[in-house]
């Protein structure tokens, strides 16, 4: 009996100090250490590179347990950049992302995995009023003190989107119906 009880307490113990090392993160926006950019094919003979350069968002991470992780961004739509103010203002439009009526994307994570030394990120999408699942293959760059004080981790993700799949039926030809994601984000520990 008294083994079966320094088992159960020992094993609760481990399971809250693994609960313990989850921490809060929110995104640096302010220090403009994050990104999310994208790429497509332009008709099929060279990329075409953009960003959305207005998003905020934070995550949770817990490096022992993946499954206690968890992601949510918001991305006002109406600050794509493709360095052209032509095209993005064609991409702001009913044609593509529909800013007037859909302002703003956002990913709210469902599930973390571990993939060998990656994390599978499983979430909601939803971009011009329209909801998918998405999975981003993600990996830590780096975590730890910073120079005023704070703790910090960063990661990149990427992933790929089709635009019909979002509502955007534009034809921009074969080699253009889907959008390469590539994500950069550097968050500090909420204390």
């Amino acid at each position: 009996m008294k083994k079966t009880t320094l088992g159960l307490t020992l094993a609760s113990l481990l399971l809250a100090a693994g609960s313990a090392s989850a921490a809060n993160y929110k995104i640096d926006k302010e220090g403009q250490h994050a990104f999310i950019e994208f790429r497509i094919k332009h008709l099929g003979y060279s990329w075409l590179y953009g960003s959305f350069n207005d998003f905020d968002g934070g995550f949770t991470f817990d490096e022992k347990d993946p499954s206690a992780d968890k992601v949510n961004v918001t991305i006002n739509t109406t600050s794509v950049f493709t360095n052209h103010a032509e095209r993005d203002k064609h991409l702001r439009s009913a044609e593509f992302l529909n800013v007037g009526k859909h302002p703003q994307a956002t990913f709210t994570s469902t599930s973390v995995k571990k993939e060998g030394e990656n994390l599978a990120v499983t979430g909601d999408f939803t971009l011009n009023g329209v909801t998918k699942p998405l999975t981003l293959q993600a990996k830590l760059l780096g975590q730890g003190k910073d120079p005023w004080g704070g703790y910090r981790a960063g990661f990149e993700a990427a992933g790929t989107i089709a635009l019909k799949d979002y509502g955007i039926t534009t034809d921009l030809g074969p080699a253009s119906q889907d959008v390469e994601l590539i994500i950069s984000v550097e968050g500090v520990r909420e204390k």
